[in-house]
């Protein structure tokens, strides 16, 4: 598992200090189509381009938040479209009944901006929100505000603690590893 980080975070490294803001779009985009990216490695990272004065904090920021939206959207309509039908066939094998998809779809309906916004600054719950968001058919604009706030947030505090940790940015790794092991857990229980 070590080695595919290590393999992961050179490729992110390496785009972005080929393609800059385009390529923080492009992997952000990605991460947040369910692809795993994380964004822990591309906006500290970031954050480090920004310290050493290569890039623009808002600039980083905007381009992450906004690869954030294409990719959520991409995950939403996978979900839209092809998820609850995908889900009643195959579900039982991921012990999901129809009764567990009416009562998400209910729960989007109510609480789905609190939950998209909230789910935004989460590890790993962020990547995948998106896709039961468009089983549920939630309203695609409530769904675009909401990601896109809660996005830049997750970006603007995943860079500025890349420039505040400056060439030390890879040290926060470490902090977010013990986050995704406790949010594991979490949706287990």
């Amino acid at each position: 598992m070590e080695h595919l980080l290590e393999f992961l975070a050179s490729i992110v490294i390496q785009t972005i200090e080929t393609t800059g803001y385009a390529g923080i779009a492009v992997l952000m985009a990605l991460e947040s189509a369910n692809i795993p990216i994380p964004s822990e490695i591309i906006m500290p990272f970031s954050g480090f381009l920004v310290w050493e004065e290569k890039l623009n904090l808002f600039k980083v920021v905007f381009w992450g938040a906004m690869g954030n939206l294409i990719g959520s959207v991409i995950s939403y309509y996978i979900g839209f479209f092809g998820g609850r039908p995908f889900l009643e066939k195959y579900g039982k094998f991921l012990l999901i009944t129809k009764h567990d998809l009416d009562l998400a779809e209910r729960w989007f309906q109510k609480y789905g901006t609190v939950t998209i916004f909230v789910s935004r600054v989460l590890p790993i719950v962020r990547t995948f929100i998106s896709f039961p968001a468009g089983v549920a058919k939630m309203n695609i604009w409530k769904f675009s505000v909401y990601t896109l706030a809660g996005s830049f947030i997750w970006c603007f505090i995943l860079t500025y603690a890349g420039v505040i940790m400056g060439q030390n940015w890879t040290d926060l790794e470490g902090y977010f590893r013990k986050f995704d092991w406790l949010l594991v857990g979490m949706v287990f229980i």
